[in-house]
């Protein structure tokens, strides 16, 4: 395994932060420092994996730190933000029109109609951390007798 310097190193641990895979992180490293590794040793320098159990404080705040902001900065990234899909959408509907490609624009359409219609948004991401939870009405308790198999409440 080689030995790494500090520049390579928090290129690595911002990448995997960034969720890139390890390959992507590998090709990476050899294309802007010309250092081959494996996917092995770079996977090392990820402290949510087992393998990068062992890694060194500096590196873990790094990438602790890099994780957060990466994804505080998401709502920065334009195809993050639901009304540029949109739009896009747009564009694209009226260009499969003009070129008669009637197919392609109900697609479109449909796409759109998944994005307004909240079909790729978590529910359970969603909701503000500030807000109350919601209050369970129901509780239900079955008792189950151990001794006998197969019991049913």
């Amino acid at each position: 395994m080689a030995v790494l310097k500090n520049e390579v190193k928090s290129f690595i641990v911002q990448a995997l932060a960034c969720f890139d895979t390890p390959s992507q992180v590998v090709e990476s490293v050899k294309n802007e420092f010309g250092v081959v590794l494996s996917r092995q040793q770079v996977e090392t320098h990820d402290p949510t994996k087992t393998s990068g159990k062992g890694l060194a404080l500096k590196w873990q705040t790094l990438f602790h730190d890099t994780r957060k902001r990466f994804r505080e900065e998401t709502a920065e990234i334009p195809i993050a933000n639901r009304a540029f899909r949109l739009r896009a959408l747009g564009r694209f509907v009226e260009k499969a029109e003009t070129m008669k490609n009637i197919a392609l624009a109900m697609q479109v359409l449909e796409q759109a109609a998944k994005e307004v219609g909240d079909i790729y948004v978590n529910r359970h991401r969603k909701d503000e951390p500030d807000e109350e939870p919601a209050i369970p009405t129901r509780i239900q308790v079955d008792v189950v007798d151990a001794r006998k198999p197969n019991a049913e409440p």
